[in-house]
C-alpha cells in the first residue's frame, strides 16, 4: 500500500498537508509575509512569535475546528458555519470570500514576480499561467487535489530543508550572530497573533479532508499535527532570513534575494519553480472550497450540481483576483492581511472557541 493512500496517513497527515499547501502562498511562500509580521521584532522576537504564538494558535484552532466538523459531519464551510453560528454564518461568508480574493491576488502577484525575477518575463505571463494551471486542477475535483498536494508537499519539504542546509553552510555565522545579538523590539506576541489569525480562514478550505477521520479524537489529533506541519516551513525560511537582517526587510521577494546572494543559480531556479507549483496548489485549494460549498448546497436540496458552476466560479474568481494583483505584492500583504487578521479573529476565532467548544461538549454528553 502506498503511504499516500494508507488510512493513518489520510487521517492524521493529509489535513495538515493540505492546510500547509493552502497556507504557504499567502503565509510565507515569498518570505514577504514573514518580514511583515515577524522581522520587525528582530530575529529573536520573530522566532518567538512563530514558535510560541502562531504555532499554538494554529494547532488549537485546527484541533477544535476539525473535531467540530467530524462530530457534526459538516465538511464544507457553509454547513460548518451554519452549525456553528446559525444565521450569523452569512457574516463569515462575506469575510471568507474577501479573504480568498485577497489571498488569490497575493498568489497571482507572487507568481508574476517569480517568473519575472527568474526569466525576465512580463509579470502578466506568470499571473495568467498560474490561473490556467489552477483552473485545470480545480476541474478535476478533490481527489486529484489531495493527491497532488500530498505528493508535492514531499518535494516542497525536500527543497526547503536543502535550502536551509545550504544557507547554514554559507551564512551560519551571520544567522547565529543576528539571532544572539539583535535585541527584541516591540511586542512579538501581537505579530504572532496577527499572522496566525489572518491565515485561520484556510481551515475552512480543508474541511473536506476530515472525512477520513473515524472519530473526534482522530480529527483533533489531525488538527494538532496540522499546526506543526503548517508552520514548520515558515520557521525554516525565517531562520534563513535572519542571516540577512536588516537588509532583508526592504526586499519584495526576500527568499529570492537570499537565493541570489548564495550564488547558486541552480538552487534559485529549483526553489522558485517548486514555489510556483505550490502557488498553484494554494489557488486550487481555495477555489475548490467555494465550488465544494456550492456542490453541497445543491446536494442538500436533492438536486444535481450544474456542470457549468465549477468553471464559471473558477474563471470569475481568477479573473477578479488577477485584476487586484496589479496593486503589488508588498501593498496587498501590508494592508490586506493586516485588516483580515482582526476580522477573522472576530468572525471565526471567538465563535469556534466559545460556541464551538460548547456545542462539542454538549454533543459528546448526549
Amino acid at each position: 500500500m502506498s503511504i499516500l493512500t494508507s488510512k493513518k496517513f489520510q487521517k492524521y497527515f493529509v489535513p495538515g498537508i493540505v492546510f500547509q499547501s493552502c497556507v504557504i502562498a499567502g503565509g510565507y511562500g515569498t518570505g514577504r509575509e514573514l518580514v511583515e509580521y515577524f522581522m520587525g521584532y528582530g530575529p529573536k522576537g520573530g522566532i518567538l512569535g512563530m514558535c510560541i504564538v502562531s504555532l499554538l494558535v494554529w494547532s488549537i484552532i485546527c484541533a477544535v475546528s476539525f473535531a467540530f466538523a467530524q462530530i457534526f459531519k459538516k465538511y464544507d464551510y457553509k454547513s460548518f458555519m451554519k452549525e456553528l453560528m446559525g444565521p450569523g454564518w452569512v457574516i463569515f461568508e462575506i469575510a471568507y470570500i474577501c479573504f480568498i480574493v485577497i489571498v488569490l491576488a497575493v498568489v497571482s502577484a507572487s507568481a508574476g514576480s517569480i517568473l519575472h525575477e527568474l526569466f525576465g518575463l512580463n509579470k502578466w505571463i506568470g499571473v495568467i499561467g498560474m490561473s490556467v494551471a489552477v483552473f485545470a486542477l480545480v476541474m478535476n475535483g478533490s481527489s486529484l487535489i489531495e493527491k497532488v498536494l500530498s505528493a508535492w508537499s514531499f518535494v516542497l519539504y525536500g527543497v526547503y530543508f536543502l535550502f536551509l542546509v545550504l544557507v547554514f553552510a554559507n551564512f551560519s555565522d551571520q544567522i547565529a550572530g543576528n539571532i544572539a545579538s539583535v535585541p527584541v523590539t516591540g511586542n512579538w506576541v501581537v505579530g504572532g497573533f496577527q499572522y496566525a489569525f489572518y491565515n485561520l480562514a484556510i481551515i475552512i478550505a480543508v474541511l473536506y479532508t476530515i472525512k477520513h477521520s473515524e472519530s473526534t479524537k482522530d480529527a483533533a489529533i489531525a488538527g494538532i499535527i496540522s499546526g506543526f506541519i503548517g508552520i514548520l516551513p515558515g520557521i525554516i525560511l525565517f531562520i534563513a532570513m535572519c542571516g540577512f537582517y536588516p537588509v532583508i526587510i526592504d526586499q519584495e521577494l526576500p527568499i529570492d534575494f537570499i537565493l541570489s546572494q548564495m550564488n547558486m543559480p541552480w538552487l534559485r531556479y529549483v526553489f522558485q519553480i517548486v514555489l510556483f507549483g505550490t502557488l498553484i496548489e494554494t489557488g486550487s485549494g481555495l477555489i475548490y472550497s467555494i465550488t465544494d460549498r456550492i456542490d453541497e448546497a445543491f446536494k442538500n436540496k436533492g438536486r444535481e450540481t450544474p456542470k457549468w458552476t465549477t468553471p464559471v466560479v473558477a474563471v470569475v474568481l481568477l479573473a477578479g483576483t488577477t485584476a487586484i494583483s496589479s496593486f503589488g505584492l508588498t501593498g496587498l500583504i501590508a494592508k490586506g492581511y493586516g485588516t483580515l487578521a482582526w476580522v477573522m479573529f472576530i468572525v471565526y476565532v471567538i465563535p469556534i472557541l466559545t460556541l464551538g467548544l460548547y456545542k462539542i461538549y454538549k454533543a459528546k454528553k448526549i
